[in-house]
């Protein structure tokens, strides 16, 4: 999968991947995850539990995806400031995917 494509629907893993995963790989996922969690329930019905989408619970998904992904996207350009000295997250470590400078360290 490409490195952008990549980057926009699984941006934890583009990090842990791509970047410096001991930096954000976390935060962005709970970022990313929470926004999942919105969509999902906006097309249920959101927090009204009216039939049908809930807009505002649709658009606070979409924001928080967004966010992880700008997040994601500002990792990866500045993933070479300081990222050879931190470990990478347990969150990468549990995926299996570190980015191919830290397997040669480690």
């Amino acid at each position: 999968m490409g490195r952008h494509l990549l980057t926009f629907l699984a941006p934890p893993l583009a990090v842990c991947r791509f970047g410096c995963p001991g930096c954000c790989a976390a935060p962005i996922a709970v970022f990313w995850l929470a926004g999942i969690t919105a969509l999902v329930y906006a097309f249920l019905g959101g927090p009204e539990g009216a039939a049908g989408v809930s807009p505002g619970t649709l658009a606070l998904g979409a924001g928080l995806w967004a966010a992880a992904w700008m997040w994601t996207l500002l990792t990866l350009r500045t993933t070479e400031e300081g990222c050879a000295e931190q470990p990478p997250a347990a969150l990468c470590r549990a995926l299996g995917a570190q980015p191919p400078h830290s397997r040669r360290q480690g």
